[in-house]
C-alpha cells in the first residue's frame, strides 16, 4: 500500500493507493494561519483515518519547488510562505515507519502520467504542465531525469521570441506564450488593438477591465467564434510548436504530454502547433514523436503522490 501526500498552495491531499489504482482520497484548504508543522501534523492525522490501521508501504510527496528531493527537504516554495527548510520525509519517515521521498510537482505529475496516464508504457516522454504557468518533468529512458539539482525541465524558461508576453521572469519565454497568464495577456494587447480598430472582442465585456480578461474567458469566445478570440489560440499554438521542436529536437522523445489548458482547449491549439513543429522540428525526430493531451484530469495531483513513493 502506498501513501501519498500532495501539498499545494491552496490545498492539500492525502491519498491511499497503489501501483495501479488511488484506493481513497481526500483533500483540505491549506491554512496558511498554522505553522507548516502544524498542518503537516494536520496532514499526518488525515492520513491515519484513510490507514485505518494499516502500515504504508512506501510514501511519496508531490510539492512546488524550490526543494531538494536527495535530503526529502522542502527549500521555501513562492506558494507556500514560511515553509523554510522544512525535512518533510524525516518527518513523514517517523510518524509512519516507512520509507518517504519528496518530489518536485512537475516532475511527480510526468511520473504520473507516465505510470497510469497519457505516457503510459513509452520509455522517453515529456510532460507540460501547462497551467497557471509552465512546468516541465522528463521520463528518460524509463527514469524520471532531474537534473544536477532538481532544476532539469525547466522549459518555461526558454526564450522564443525577443518581445511578447512575459512569464518566468522572461519576456517572450516559453511560459510567457503559452500558459494561463500568457494567454490573458496576448487577451488583453489584442484586445486593446482591436478596440482602436473598432472592433470589440466578444471576452472583453462592456464596463470590464482588461484585468478581467483571463484565459477561460478567451477560450469560450474562441469556441464561439470569435476572430480576436481565435487570433489569440492561434499565436499561443504557434509558439508552443516552437517550442514543442526545441524539446523534440533535443530529447527525442516518443511522447509529448500536455495538461490543463492544452487538456481542454486542444482544438483551439494542435492546428497551429502543429504546423509550427513541421516547420522548426527535424522532420526524422518529429516522426516518432505523439503530442498527447494529459489523461488523469483533476486527479493528478493524486496519482502523482503516489508514483513519487515508487520513485
Amino acid at each position: 500500500m502506498l501513501l501519498g501526500f500532495d501539498i499545494g498552495g491552496t490545498k492539500c491531499g492525502v491519498v491511499i493507493g497503489s501501483e495501479t489504482e488511488i484506493l481513497r482520497a481526500k483533500k483540505i484548504p491549506t491554512d496558511h494561519t498554522i505553522s507548516p508543522r502544524d498542518m503537516i501534523l494536520r496532514l499526518c492525522d488525515l492520513a491515519d483515518e484513510l490507514l485505518a490501521g494499516e502500515k504504508p508501504d512506501a510514501i511519496g510527496i508531490s510539492c512546488g519547488g524550490p526543494l531538494d528531493s536527495k535530503t526529502g527537504v522542502i527549500l521555501s516554495p513562492p506558494n507556500l510562505p514560511g515553509w523554510d527548510e522544512i525535512p518533510m520525509t524525516d518527518m513523514l519517515e517517523a510518524r509512519f515507519g516507512a520509507k518517504a521521498h519528496l518530489e518536485n510537482d512537475a516532475n511527480a505529475c510526468a511520473l504520473a502520467e507516465w505510470r497510469y496516464g497519457a505516457g503510459k508504457g513509452s520509455r522517453n516522454m515529456a510532460f507540460l504542465t501547462f497551467g497557471t504557468g509552465l512546468g516541465a518533468g522528463l521520463i528518460l529512458d524509463g527514469k524520471l531525469y532531474a537534473g544536477t539539482n532538481d532544476m532539469a525541465g525547466e522549459a518555461g524558461h526558454i526564450s522564443l521570441d525577443n518581445f511578447g508576453p512575459a512569464g518566468y521572469g522572461k519576456i517572450g519565454s516559453f511560459e510567457g506564450f503559452c500558459s494561463g497568464g500568457g494567454i490573458a495577456q496576448l487577451g488583453r494587447t489584442y484586445a486593446e488593438e482591436a478596440l482602436q480598430n473598432g472592433i470589440r472582442p466578444a471576452f472583453f465585456l462592456e464596463g470590464a477591465s482588461l484585468t478581467d480578461i483571463t484565459a477561460k474567458s478567451i477560450a469560450m469566445a474562441a469556441l464561439d467564434g470569435d476572430e480576436t478570440a481565435l487570433r489569440v489560440y492561434e499565436t499561443c499554438g504557434s509558439y508552443l510548436g516552437k517550442g514543442l521542436a526545441i524539446l523534440v529536437d533535443l530529447l527525442n522523445p516518443e511522447v509529448i504530454v500536455i495538461g490543463s489548458v492544452f487538456a481542454r482547449s486542444e482544438a483551439l491549439l494542435r492546428p497551429a502547433m502543429e504546423r509550427s513543429l513541421k516547420q522548426y522540428a527535424l522532420p526524422r525526430s518529429l516522426a516518432v514523436c505523439e503530442i498527447r493531451p494529459a489523461a488523469l484530469g483533476d486527479s493528478i495531483g493524486d496519482y502523482a503522490a503516489l508514483a513519487a513513493a515508487l520513485v
